[in-house]
């Protein structure tokens, strides 16, 4: 196990125990005890703390991202384990700043729902996270200007525009062809057919 998985791991098993607590818990004191109980000699330069930090700052926006792309489910009907594993690929993809690909952070979104979720579980985290990079690609291919400049994409944009501005404060991907969903079909920005999570 890679060591950002494990540090996924234990943010998500922190944010699981404080969406199930009431009332709710310091989500600092949770993230160091379970680091304590699952990988007492595990340094992950905090990375699972910012994690479930930025998943909580961020919670009420993140929370309308997953009703807009999985509309047919309310969020209280959706398991602790799905709705958080959103929460943390929604954080990875939209407002961390960290240097982890989108597909990246949607793959390892994918594996924890895997791991941790009912039989489903990893279809319906696919679907929500596809659709969402999928149209936040599209907007960033419209408006080129607000793209995030990386050592990555800044040739492609150099090429694409004779002048560059500045990006803006905001952070966002890179811009680039929205995946084909990742298990192999095509993408899509309507989630219509976004998999019925396991029941709660």
């Amino acid at each position: 196990m890679s060591n950002r998985h494990l540090a996924r791991t234990i943010a998500l098993q922190s944010l699981f125990e404080w969406d199930f607590d009431e009332p709710k818990v310091d989500p600092v004191a949770l993230v160091e005890r379970n680091k304590q109980e699952f990988a007492p000699d595990f340094d992950d330069h905090d990375f699972s703390l910012r994690l479930v930090r930025g998943v909580l700052k961020h919670q009420p926006e993140i929370d309308k991202l997953i009703v807009q792309y999985a509309p047919e489910w309310p969020l209280d009907q959706i398991t602790n384990v799905d709705r958080n594993v959103l929460r943390l690929g929604i954080f990875e993809l939209k407002y961390a700043t960290s240097d982890v690909p989108p597909k990246v952070a949607i793959n390892e979104s994918i594996e924890l729902a895997k791991s941790f979720g009912g039989e489903s579980s990893g279809r319906f985290v696919n679907g929500v996270l596809g659709s969402i990079f999928k149209d936040m690609a599209e907007e960033e291919q419209s408006h080129p200007e607000s793209q995030v400049i990386t050592p990555e994409n800044v040739r492609q944009i150099l090429g694409e525009n004779k002048s560059v501005t500045p990006p803006s404060a905001r952070h966002e991907s890179p811009a680039g062809e929205a995946p084909a969903s990742l298990d192999g079909t095509s993408g899509r920005s309507e989630p219509a057919e976004i998999p019925e999570p396991p029941a709660a």
